[in-house]
C-alpha cells in the first residue's frame, strides 16, 4: 500500500503548496507560515511510518519501495523549497516580522533559513541543477545504505568445534549457536565480543578484516564508487549556493557555525587521546610479549582482546562479570524508573497495541495525573532485516498547531537475542547505549511545542546528542545501581566491590576510544572540505589523511568511509558533521555538573530547568540560549577532560 499511498500525499500536499501559493490575501504568518506547517500531514504520516519500518524490519519488496520512492520524494521537497511564489510570501512575512511572539519568531526564522539553504534565491537554471542534485542525492545515499545492510548481512563466521569457540565465555556461545554450530556476524554486538575475547588470533583476524571491510569488498554491495559521487554533488550543491565547500555549507546551521571551530574541538582532544593511546599499547603490546607472541606486533585485531586482559590484570575487572547484573528489562526499568524521578512519568506496558515484529514492546506513557504523555515502542533485538547500530525515531511528533498531538516514538537497538529461556544479559556499554537512546526518546516525547517542525529532536545536529548523552550519567548512578543492577538469578545487588572496579577502570582504555572517534570525524571533514572537481579515491585518500594525524597502526577509524553511515547513509545525515558527538559531550558534562555541584543527581530544581529548556523545549530558540537558560552560563570542557581522565 506504500507507493499509492506516497502518490496520494504528494498529490495532496502539491495541491495544499498550489493554494498556499496563490493565495490573493497579503501573506501573513496565520495563512503562509502556519499553512505551511499544516500543509503535507497525511504525506508526513505515510514516510514516517515506511522510513521506520525500511530501517528496522526491511524486505526487498520495502526496498525497491525506498529505491523508487527516494528521488521522487526529493523532487517533491525541490519543487516546493524552490516554488518563486512561494518564497515571496515567505520573504513577505520574514520582512515586516517584529509583533510576533519568540515561538512564532523562530518558526519563522528557521523556515526562511530553509528556504535560503534549499535555494530560493537561485537563478532558475540554479534551481534545476540543484534540484538534480538533490534527486541524485537521494538515490545514492539510499544505495549506500542498502548496500551496507547487505554487505553486512552476507558475512558469517562460522565455528564449528570447541578449538574455535577458545575463550569464548557461554554467555556469547549461546547467542551465537544456530543449527548445531556457532556464527559470528558482523553486527556490533556479535563481532565486539568475539574480537575482545577470542583467543583465537587467526579467526581474530578474519572477522577483523571483513568487519573493517564491509561496503568496501569489490562486490555488487562495494561503496566506493557512490562514496565518490556522494561527494562530488555536495560539493557541487554547496558551490551552487555560495559556499566553497559542503563542510562551510553544512556548518553554517550548527552551533559550532564553522569547519575551524569544529577542527578546533577535534584538536583539543587529538594530543590527549594520542598520549593515553600510546600508554595503551604500551601496556598491551607487553601482555602480547608475555605470552610469547613478538611477531608481529600487535594489530588491530588484538587490541580488545588484550585490553580485555589488562583490564582484568589492573583492575580485577571482568566484563562478563557485569553481565549477570544488567539484564535487559532492569535496565529497561531502570530508564523509565530514572525517567519518573527526574520528569514525573511513568511507563505502562501495552501489549495489546499493534507492532511490526513480535521482538517489538510498546509502552503508555503518562505524567503524574494520568494524562497520556505519548507511546513508546522499543525494539531491542538484532535481525537480518534491521539495519546496524541504534537510534531513535518517531512515528508522529509531537505538537499543538491543529490539535493536542502526543508523540509516537521508538528506539531500536541491535543486542543479540538469547535462546528462548534465557535472558538477555548486557554489557555496561549496551546499558550505556540502551540509556543513550532512551535519552533520545524523552526529547521527543517530552517535547511541548506548537510547531511540529519545532519538536523534540527538530534540532541542529550538534546540539541533538547533548539530550541522550546526559541520560547515560544517570546508569552509573549509586541509586539505579542498587535498585536494578541485580544479579537476573539470585536478585543480589550488583557487589560494592565491583562497582569499584568499574568507577576506577571508567577511563581505561579511553585513548584507544577517542582515537577511532576522532580518526572518523578527521576522515568526515576532509571529505566534505574538497574544494574541486577532481575525483578521489576512497582508500588512497583515507589512508592520506589519517597519516596526516598521525592515526597510530594498531587503530582504525570506528568508521571506515565504505560503510559510515552516518555521513554517507542519508542525504544529509551527519556529513560534515560527526565532530558533534564531543561536541555535544562538552555539554553533555558540563550540564550535568550542576547536578553535582548540588550533591544529587534528581535535585528537583535542576531537573525542572533540565525539563524545560532542554527536553521540552525542541527547537523553540537557539541551542546556546537554551543551554544558557538551563547553566546560567555558557558551556566549557572541564568537566569533560576531567570525566576522560584528559585533564
Amino acid at each position: 500500500h506504500f507507493l499509492p499511498s506516497y502518490h496520494e500525499g504528494i498529490r495532496l500536499h502539491q495541491s495544499e503548496i498550489a493554494a498556499l501559493a496563490a493565495n490573493p490575501d497579503p501573506p501573513t504568518f496565520s495563512n503562509t507560515i502556519e499553512a505551511l506547517e499544516r500543509a503535507g500531514a497525511f504525506l508526513t504520516r505515510v514516510a514516517d511510518v515506511f522510513n521506520n519500518l525500511n530501517s528496522s524490519h526491511t524486505n526487498p519488496e520495502l526496498q525497491a519501495i525506498a529505491r523508487e520512492v527516494a528521488p521522487l520524494m526529493a523532487n517533491h521537497r525541490s519543487e516546493i523549497m524552490l516554488n518563486a511564489a512561494l518564497f515571496a510570501r515567505v520573504d513577505a512575512v520574514h520582512s515586516q516580522h517584529s509583533q510576533l511572539l519568540p515561538q512564532p519568531l523562530r518558526l519563522l526564522e528557521q523556515t526562511h533559513k530553509h528556504f535560503v539553504r534549499a535555494g530560493a534565491r537561485l537563478a532558475p537554471e540554479a534551481k534545476s541543477r540543484l534540484a538534480a542534485i538533490d534527486q541524485s542525492l537521494a538515490s545514492l545515499t539510499n544505495h549506500f545504505e542498502q548496500n551496507l545492510l547487505a554487505d553486512t548481512a552476507a558475512y558469517e563466521l562460522v565455528l564449528t568445534d570447541e578449538s574455535d569457540l577458545a575463550g569464548l565465555p557461554d554467555s556469547l556461545r549461546a547467542t551465537a549457536l544456530r543449527d548445531g554450530h556457532w556464527v559470528i556476524t558482523l553486527q556490533r554486538s556479535s563481532i565486539e565480543p568475539f574480537l575482545q575475547l577470542s583467543a583465537r588470533r587467526d579467526l581474530r583476524e578474519i572477522a577483523f578484516r571483513a568487519w573493517a571491510a564491509r561496503g568496501d569488498n569489490n562486490n555488487q554491495y562495494d561503496n566506493k564508487a557512490l562514496i565518490a559521487q556522494i561527494v562530488q554533488l555536495r560539493r557541487e550543491r554547496a558551490q551552487l549556493l555560495g559556499y566553497p565547500h559542503y563542510a562551510a555549507y553544512s556548518l553554517a546551521d550548527t552551533m559550532a557555525k564553522t569547519p575551524a571551530a569544529a577542527r578546533a574541538l577535534l584538536d583539543q582532544l587529538w594530543q590527549p587521546a594520542l598520549a593515553a593511546a600510546q600508554r595503551e599499547t604500551a601496556e598491551l603490546t607487553a601482555a602480547l610479549a608475555a605470552e610469547g607472541i613478538d611477531t608481529p606486533p600487535l594489530e588491530a585485531w588484538d587490541w580488545r582482546y588484550y585490553a580485555e586482559k589488562v583490564r582484568l590484570a589492573k583492575y580485577d575487572l571482568d566484563e562478563e562479570q557485569l553481565k549477570p547484573y544488567f539484564p535487559l528489562d532492569q535496565m529497561i526499568e531502570a530508564a523509565f524508573w530514572v525517567a519518573g524521578q527526574l520528569f514525573g512519568i511513568s511507563f505502562t506496558e501495552r501489549p495489546g497495541l499493534p507492532v511490526y515484529h513480535p521482538d517489538v514492546r510498546a509502552w503508555q506513557v503518562s505524567n503524574l495525573a494520568g494524562a497520556p504523555v505519548g507511546i513508546f515502542y522499543g525494539d531491542y533485538y538484532a535481525r537480518p532485516s534491521k539495519r546496524s547500530g541504534a537510534w531513535m525515531n518517531s512515528f508522529r511528533d509531537q505538537q499543538r498547531l491543529t490539535a493536542e498531538v502526543t508523540p509516537i516514538v521508538t528506539n531500536n537497538l541491535n543486542f543479540n537475542k538469547p535462546p528462548t529461556g534465557l535472558p538477555t544479559l548486557l554489557s555496561y556499554d549496551d546499558a550505556t547505549t540502551l540509556f543513550h537512546e532512551f535519552g533520545h526518546a524523552l526529547h521527543g516525547l517530552l517535547s511541548n511545542v506548537t510547531y511540529p517542525s519545532l519538536s523534540g529532536t527538530n534540532v541542529v545536529r550538534d546540539w541533538v546528542e547533548m539530550p541522550s548523552q546526559i541520560y547515560e550519567h544517570w546508569l552509573s548512578e549509586p541509586a539505579v545501581l542498587e535498585r536494578f543492577a541485580r544479579h537476573y538469578e539470585t536478585n543480589q545487588p550488583l557487589p560494592a566491590e565491583l562497582i569499584a572496579k568499574r568507577k576506577a577502570a571508567q577511563n581505561f582504555n579511553q585513548g584507544f576510544a577517542m582515537i577511532e572517534y576522532l580518526a572518523s570525524s578527521y576522515v568526515d571533514l576532509e571529505w566534505h572540505l574538497l574544494e574541486d572537481a577532481t575525483p578521489r579515491d576512497v582508500r588512497s585518500s583515507e589512508t592520506a589523511w589519517l597519516a596526516q594525524i598521525g592515526l597510530p597502526r594498531e587503530i582504525i577509524m570506528r568508521h571506515r568511509s565504505s560503510h559510515f553511515a552516518h555521513i554517507f547513509g542519508s542525504p544529509t545525515g551527519y556529513a560534515a558533521g560527526y565532530y558533534s558527538y564531543r561536541w555535544s559531550a562538552v555539554l553533555d558534562a558540563d550540564a550535568f555538573a550542576a547536578f553535582e555541584e548540588k550533591g544529587d543527581a534528581f535535585h528537583p530544581e535542576v531537573a525542572a530547568a533540565l525539563l524545560r529548556h532542554i527536553y521540552a523545549a525542541g527547537g523553540t530558540a537557539d541551542p546556546m540560549e537554551l543551554y544558557q537558560a538551563f547553566r546560567g552560563r555558557e558551556p566549557n570542557s572541564d568537566a569533560l577532560m576531567r570525566s576522560l581522565g584528559f585533564a
